[in-house]
């Protein structure tokens, strides 16, 4: 009888486990978010239509999570191809491209500007983007 027992209870686990493992949605593998920590040197601006040099402070992004931009600090979140730059007032996203740039587009006081960020050399052999 006491054999009976347990064969009952580790089939009752066995088809509980089955139910729990068809009835749960398969998770999918998330893939991690590039690492993009380091700094960025602005190499080349548009504004209005018009392509320049660029002179404008690095972007710096910390491995904390926060980011450092012409006196302008928060944080920062990757989401696939996408940087999101916030404060508590502000929120801006970035487009990370190949060749270790991001490219920052916002409306400024002459209309949409896109500033391209690339990392600096000295930060290259860290890790690369996508």
């Amino acid at each position: 009888m006491g054999l009976d027992r347990v064969v009952q209870s580790f089939l009752r686990y066995v088809v509980f486990s089955a139910l729990c493992f068809a009835l749960n949605p398969l998770a999918k593998a998330q893939a991690t978010a590039p690492d993009v920590s380091g700094s960025y040197a602005c190499t080349q601006a548009k504004v209005e239509n018009k392509v320049m040099a660029c002179s404008a402070a690095p972007l710096i992004l910390k491995n904390d999570g926060r980011f450092e931009l012409r006196g302008w600090e928060g944080s920062y979140l990757v989401d696939g191809q996408w940087v999101t730059l916030t404060d508590s007032l502000t929120k801006a996203r970035a487009k990370i491209v190949p060749g270790h740039k991001i490219v920052l587009r916002y409306y400024g006081k002459h209309g949409w500007a896109e500033m391209t960020y690339e990392r600096r050399v000295v930060d290259l052999g860290k890790t690369s983007l996508s």
